[in-house]
């Protein structure tokens, strides 16, 4: 009887490591329109995810509704007080880093319609502390060929379709950098 070869080394796992662990957290965002369509975005900067544009929003306080936590933050956020949360644009769900803690937010987006205009004033330090840098209006045109990443990604279309499709749930979306190609050049 012969002695069986000796089993090979197993090889190191191959990969991407595994997924950090994340804190789950609950949001709500407002997409303002302007009579002309174009959508007030602000401009962040995070330390995991990079700039992006979205909207105003953010965390939900404990016992408040998404429309609740929507109209606040956009209060806060804005000054603004006379807009109200229309319907329901979407929902996702995304990951990044607030103050050093990794997070997967849910997040709902409502749509609200208003003047355009300026923000209130005295709202410059908090928009430091939340990594707001710039703000803007958006008309659709550039929306749609938008150079740098918008949050959610897809949402020139979400808002050109919603009149026909209604709220739109997009699950889970990962971070990519927007129009960067593939590895392979394709």
């Amino acid at each position: 009887m012969s002695t069986p070869p000796p089993t090979p080394p197993t090889p190191p796992p191959s990969g991407p490591p595994p997924a950090v662990p994340r804190t789950p957290r609950r949001a709500a965002r407002i997409a303002v329109l302007d009579p002309a369509g174009a959508i007030f975005l602000f401009r962040y900067d995070n330390e995991e995810v990079g700039v992006h544009w979205s909207m105003p929003g953010g965390g939900l306080d404990p016992g408040e509704s998404t429309r609740e936590g929507a109209l606040r933050e956009l209060r806060e956020e804005t000054g603004w007080f006379d807009l109200t949360p229309g319907p329901l644009l979407c929902t996702w769900e995304h990951d990044y880093t607030r103050v050093g803690v990794p997070v997967r937010q849910h997040e709902h987006i409502y749509l609200a319609h208003g003047p355009r205009r300026d923000l209130g004033p005295g709202l410059t330090a908090a928009h430091a502390e939340d990594g707001i840098l710039a703000w803007r209006w958006w008309p659709p045109a550039e929306l749609a060929t938008a150079t740098e990443a918008l949050w959610p990604p897809t949402l020139a279309t979400l808002l050109a379709d919603h009149a026909h499709t209604g709220p739109v749930h997009l699950g889970y979306v990962p971070n990519e950098i927007p129009n960067e190609a593939p590895p392979d050049g394709r």
